[in-house]
Formats: structure tokens, C-alpha cells, sequence
């Protein structure tokens, strides 16, 4: 069993509202005790408390509290520093022009098919129809922009205006060769499916009698309300019908006449 230490109380008593110091002088009592004999050897923590004293820290540190960031509504326009910069060529505005007013050339197949990605810079746009590739609306851009950077003194409504009738040359050229292939196609036996103006005639013509067959049955049921009103024929039936009560006592009264003719159907059952 350890020696108790003996401690005065009354020099490092813990007040109300004051450290309590006496855990770090436990060493230090021990020590005199021992000096003055007062305990003849030394307790079995004696040596562990020398090597590891009590802390000294006697206020306890806070944690550290993790408070939500909170965000304004209205925060600082991010600089543009780091952003990329815009890429703009000048075919950007001339392809822009042109799809508005050709729409429909979006429309068309494209080939998009390239060797190395370079092949439109191998085209010589001095004119407009080129070894290999189909004439579509990049080629009326590529074209304009020749123009632009070969022509001195040349607005760009100018370039648009000439690239944009050979491009219509070249087209009505191409339907003049394909109406031309079609007529011979035909005058040598061949047989082609119906067209697109065709078929887009028969479904126009299967939708407009779906419609005329439905705008009859309404006539027709409008003119059969409208003749019911007149006649009085579509009334409440209430207005013909009896009570029990009464059809019991008629029947009653009828009772002892003999049935003559044939058998009536339809009509009031008793006339007022």
C-alpha cells in the first residue's frame, strides 16, 4: 500500500472560484516528507511523476468550431483574366449570312469525311467547282472569302452577291442533268417510285377526306338536334308517364270491357 502524503489543506485549498494547484505539488510534498522523514521510502509513483509531471496547462483549450461560410446574394463579377480568349474568324460571319438565307441547305447530306483535316486548303476557290467535292454552302463561304482576299476594292456584299449566283448556276445546272437522266432512264424502261411532291399529295388528300367525313356526321348530327327541337320529340318523358297509383285504377275501371282489334304500340297510355 502507497504512504499517504500529507498535504495542508488550508495554504492550497481550492476556493470558490480558484485553481486547484495541489495535483502539481504532489512531487514536491513527497519529496520534503521524505527529506524530513516523515515517510521512510518512496511511494510506487514517485518516480513516474517525476518523469511525467502533472500538465501544466490549466485552462482548457477550445475546439475549433467549423462555422458555415455564409454566402451574399451579391458577389464580386469574377475576373476575366484566366478565361480563354474568344476564337472568331471571318468565315464565322459569312457562313452566318449565308445558312439564314439558305436554311434548307442545312438540310441536304453532307460528307464530312477528311484525309487530314486539311483538305479544304488544298482547293484552289478561284472557282467555284471543285475536282472531287460537292458544291454545298461551305463552298459559297470559301468562295467569298477568295474573293475577299484575292480582290482588291471589294465589299463583302459584292463577294456575296457573286459567289451566290454562280452557286444558283451550278445548281440549276445540276437539276437540268438529273431531270435530263430521268427522262432517258424513263424512255429506256425504267421505272421509279413516286415522288416526294406525290406522296406528299396522297397524304394531303387521305387527311382532307378524314376531315370531310367528319364534318358530314356533325352536319348531319346538328340537322337531327335541330329537327328533334321543332317536333318536341326529344322532351323530358315524364310529361307521358303515370303514377302507379293512377295506371292501377284505370286499369281497374277497363277491366270488364272486352278487348277489340289489334293491339296498340306506341302513343300516350290515356288520353286526357
Amino acid at each position: 500500500m502507497d504512504t499517504d502524503i500529507v498535504t495542508d489543506s488550508s495554504a492550497d485549498g481550492a476556493g470558490m472560484g480558484r485553481y486547484d494547484f495541489r495535483p502539481l505539488r504532489v512531487h514536491q510534498h513527497a519529496s520534503q516528507q521524505m527529506k524530513t522523514g516523515r515517510i521512510q521510502s518512496a511511494p510506487s509513483w514517485f518516480n513516474i511523476i517525476e518523469n511525467v509531471p502533472p500538465a501544466q496547462i490549466l485552462v482548457r483549450t477550445q475546439p475549433v468550431q467549423h462555422q458555415e461560410q455564409v454566402r451574399h446574394t451579391k458577389t464580386k463579377k469574377p475576373s476575366r483574366m484566366f478565361q480563354p480568349q474568344r476564337l472568331a474568324y471571318q468565315e464565322d460571319s459569312l457562313r452566318k449570312e449565308f445558312f439564314k438565307d439558305h436554311p434548307w441547305e442545312l438540310a441536304r447530306p453532307r460528307v464530312i469525311l477528311e484525309n487530314d483535316g486539311k483538305d479544304g486548303q488544298r482547293n484552289d476557290w478561284s472557282k467555284l467547282r471543285q475536282l472531287g467535292r460537292r458544291v454545298d454552302g461551305e463552298s459559297v463561304i470559301q468562295r467569298q472569302l477568295w474573293l475577299l482576299q484575292n480582290i482588291p476594292d471589294i465589299t463583302t456584299a459584292k463577294a456575296y452577291d457573286q459567289a451566290r449566283q454562280e452557286f444558283y448556276a451550278l445548281r440549276h445546272e445540276e437539276d437540268v442533268e438529273r431531270r435530263v437522266a430521268k427522262e432517258e432512264a424513263l424512255a429506256t424502261g425504267a421505272y421509279f417510285g413516286k415522288s416526294t411532291l406525290e406522296f406528299g399529295m396522297e397524304l394531303e388528300d387521305k387527311v382532307f377526306e378524314e376531315w370531310k367525313a367528319a364534318a358530314l356526321k356533325t352536319i348531319e348530327e346538328q340537322q337531327q338536334a335541330r329537327g328533334a327541337a321543332y317536333s318536341g320529340s326529344g322532351s323530358d318523358d315524364s310529361s307521358v308517364s303515370l303514377e302507379g297509383s293512377g295506371l292501377d285504377a284505370s286499369v281497374d275501371e277497363l277491366g270488364g270491357v272486352p278487348a277489340q282489334g289489334q293491339n296498340a304500340y306506341g302513343g300516350a297510355a290515356i288520353h286526357p
